[in-house]
């Protein structure tokens, strides 16, 4: 395994910030918005921030050819299931254990790269990957009462995580030629329609403005962690083994739970503080080389 540039790291932490700090907005925002209102503004602002970044760097929005149906597959896992998951995940449980649910990813990426696609796990990335799921087991557990009271908010965020997964190996078992931005670009700009009918039929039209605070939470959201942080994503799917990349994203639930704390006064126990450790040794393993033999 060869070190991870500084470049890599740089984005690891600016996406684990961005992303992590998020969840506590999506509960702001919804206490207000419908989900699926909610999340038309936030695809809404994520295509005009995405359009207007592609404008002002000259890049080219065209698709290549023969990539219309990994790219419709990639919006639909990516995005699509993403939004709609996450958003109902948070409506029953509280925002930082829907999300440390939606991030099981890493453990469906392993599980999925080594049946579907027979990949090889070294010693360290399987370490790795075992003391991440120990991460995950130990913010989980002091939540089972509130998943079993909720179980459709455990079902919402598990699936989320799963399709992530999926849509992680979409994007990085394909090539791209003349993608850059546009690759995110497209898989919003694919979601947007249905999720805005959805919003139109199922919501219906507003009956009020939504508080100043929650309209600042949405459109942050739209044009920040969707449009920004999602091409971040992207691009270190790129960057990094798939296994390496999903771990990665194992840090952005303690953001989330820490975020929550401060901005939602969720609680924090002794597990989590356990789970912080786990985590940081899991990208330790991850994201360093071992000594050569």
């Amino acid at each position: 395994m060869t070190r991870v540039s500084p470049k890599v790291l740089g984005l690891l932490g600016a996406l684990t910030l961005v992303w992590g700090t998020n969840w506590p907005l999506f509960k702001i925002a919804l206490d207000e918005l419908p989900v699926l209102t909610f999340r038309t503004i936030v695809l809404a602002a994520a295509v005009i921030m995405l359009t207007l970044i592609l404008l002002a760097r000259g890049e080219s929005f065209a698709v290549p050819k023969g990539k219309w149906l990994p790219l419709i597959v990639a919006s639909a896992m990516n995005i699509f299931v993403w939004n709609i998951a996450t958003s109902f995940a948070v409506l029953y449980i509280p925002s930082g254990h829907a999300s440390v649910l939606a991030y099981t990813m890493p453990l469906w990426v392993a599980v999925i790269g080594f049946v579907v696609f027979r990949q090889k796990l070294t010693g360290r990335l399987l370490a790795a990957i075992l003391i991440g799921a120990a991460a995950v087991v130990a913010l989980m557990a002091p939540n089972f009462q509130s998943y079993a009271q909720a179980p459709l908010g455990l079902f919402w965020g598990l699936f989320a995580g799963f399709c992530w997964a999926i849509g992680t190996f979409v994007v990085k078992r394909t090539t791209w030629p003349g993608m850059g931005l546009s690759l995110t670009f497209w898989q919003v700009l694919l979601t947007f329609p249905p999720i805005a009918l959805g919003a139109l039929f199922i919501d219906g039209l507003p009956t009020h403005w939504p508080s100043t605070k929650a309209l600042v939470a949405t459109l942050y959201t739209g044009s920040i962690p969707m449009a920004l942080g999602t091409a971040t994503w992207f691009a270190l799917v790129k960057l990094l083994p798939a296994q390496v990349a999903a771990l990665s994203s194992i840090a952005i639930p303690i953001v989330a739970i820490v975020s929550g704390i401060l901005i939602l006064n969720e609680p924090l126990s002794t597990l989590q503080a356990v789970a912080i450790a786990s985590t940081v040794i899991s990208l330790w393993l991850a994201l360093t080389p071992g000594k050569e033999r």
